[in-house]
């Protein structure tokens, strides 16, 4: 394995060099850097232009220009980064430390997004393939495929955010509304869980009914501008979602599964409410970061001592539960939080920028700040990445189902579940550690769009902002991430391949 990591990295460090040539020849061609100081009527227009000249190395030719900033790229390997300057005299380092942090924050959350729930559908589809479900996933899933970026962030602009921000000020529906609500919602549930015709129309009448009580309760009780999970809450869903994932991998019967992830909601409950103090006067991120660490540890000690011959299982199963846990606790402090932030805030989300400038509030707040900025592009690339994930799941799903050792695990008397979750997903997901991959990668790219039309001063801005004033500086610092992106996650797919599949050695 080592050699071929370092096989790799050779072979990175020869295609990033000629690629880097290649790039910065373009950048620098692409017009001239000091057009707009030839045309000004400044005193001092000499000046300017002499000091443009310094900043960018114009006064060298281009090769002795690429060299010097191959050089300072080079002192990144002691940890002395020197990207050079703009045209401005800015450091494109520091730059590039803010722009990047903008975009991989948006590109991780919406990758991560779209892997999870792109893989659920793929899986779903295949296992009901040629159903009502299948054939409405597959028109939606080419439909968002095709939407064109700017047009539909207009669209996210303007009935998610200018329209939701309308509507909170006074949440109401109409009974007209309600119905509607309820009849749709009765009718996706029916064609998820299908079934016989008496089953449809149990879920259809069950769900509408829930929908059709359910909301006017929320609107009696402000739910969506004082939203509370409260403990109650937060327990029951861990406990449900714990044994979700153990009736969808072994089953309830098998204790050495079960009582781990029970254990591990139980631990999720407690410390919720032991350390309420903590999260509402004292939370920051290093205890947010070492709360997250253990809701994985912990999970992971208990799995492995009490999981026996499943320990496997066991561990993944309470470490799902311990995070979900985690996840459903900081969602019920930040909804203790939404009534103060609306106060701050009144029209929460926002269409434009990363950040609010000058807001100042508590942890929760401007974490709730940040997030509210975030939703609208995630959802933007989640939406377009989510059509690629589930089709290539239901594709890699149905081509495994077909394998001989699928037959022969149904033959044996497996479980549905067993066959579908531990022996067909395991093998299909080999394809989606390659497109994942190089989706992060191009997702970064792939920004530019996004990041213009939402305000963001993010990698996209950086790249453009460098084209636009032809100079190449933070056009290469831009080349530089996506292309150490594309080299790094593609290696560490070719690594997955051997940890998804036994039989693969590298």
């Amino acid at each position: 394995m080592l050699i071929f990591i370092l096989r790799r990295l050779a072979a990175a460090v020869g295609i990033m060099l000629a690629s880097s040539v290649l790039m910065y020849v373009l950048a620098i061609n692409s017009g001239d850097p000091l057009w707009d100081l030839r045309e000004s009527n400044a005193e001092n227009r000499e000046l300017l232009i002499e000091r443009r000249i310094e900043y960018m190395n114009l006064d060298m030719p281009w090769y002795q220009r690429y060299l010097t900033w191959l050089a300072g790229v080079g002192k990144c390997v002691i940890g002395q980064c020197d990207l050079g300057m703009n045209r401005n005299g800015q450091d494109v380092a520091e730059l590039l430390g803010q722009a990047a942090g903008s975009t991989l924050r948006l590109v991780f959350l919406a990758t991560l997004i779209a892997l999870i729930v792109g893989i659920a559908i793929g899986v779903l589809t295949a296992v009901r393939q040629y159903s009502g479900l299948d054939y409405s996933v597959t028109f939606l899933t080419f439909l968002f495929f095709s939407l064109p970026v700017f047009w539909a962030a207009v669209l996210f602009k303007e009935y998610l955010a200018i329209g939701y921000n309308d509507w909170l000020r006074d949440p109401q529906f109409s009974p007209l509304q309600i119905a509607l609500i309820a009849i749709v919602a009765g009718f996706l549930m029916q064609v998820f869980l299908a079934g016989s015709m008496r089953r449809r129309l149990i879920t259809f009448g069950v769900t509408a009914a829930f929908f059709a009580v359910a909301i006017p309760v929320l609107l009696a009780i402000d739910f969506f501008r004082q939203p509370q999970l409260g403990w109650v809450g937060v327990a029951v869903l861990t406990v449900a979602a714990g044994l979700s994932i153990v009736v969808m991998s072994v089953g309830l019967q098998n204790r050495q599964v079960l009582y781990p992830v029970l254990i591990t909601a139980g631990l999720v409950i407690v410390m919720q409410f032991a350390l309420v103090n903590v999260f509402i006067y004292y939370m920051n991120w290093p205890i947010l970061i070492a709360g997250l660490a253990l809701a994985v540890a912990v999970p992971w000690a208990i799995g492995r001592f009490m999981g026996g011959r499943y320990r496997n299982v066991a561990i993944g199963a309470s470490i799902a539960t311990g995070l979900i846990g985690a996840g459903l606790t900081v969602v019920d402090h930040i909804f203790r939080t939404w009534p103060d932030f609306l106060s701050a805030k009144p029209r929460p989300i926002s269409t434009i920028g990363s950040h609010t400038p000058n807001f100042d509030g508590t942890f929760w707040e401007v974490l709730l700040d940040h997030a509210t900025q975030l939703m609208l592009p995630t959802l933007i690339l989640t939406v377009i990445s989510l059509a690629s994930y589930s089709r290539y799941t239901r594709s890699s799903m149905l081509e495994v189902n077909r394998q001989d050792f699928i037959r022969t695990a149904r033959a044996k008397g497996a479980p549905e579940r067993v066959v579908v979750f531990r022996h067909a997903l395991r093998n299909a997901l080999i394809p989606i550690a390659t497109i994942a991959a190089f989706d992060f990668a191009g997702l970064i790219g792939g920004a530019v769009v996004t990041e213009t039309v939402f305000g963001w001063k993010g990698m996209g801005d950086l790249f453009r902002t460098g084209l636009d004033q032809v100079d190449p500086a933070p056009v290469m610092a831009f080349f530089l991430v996506t292309g150490l992106a594309a080299i790094v996650f593609n290696m560490l797919a070719d690594i997955f391949y051997a940890v998804l599949d036994p039989r693969i050695r590298v």
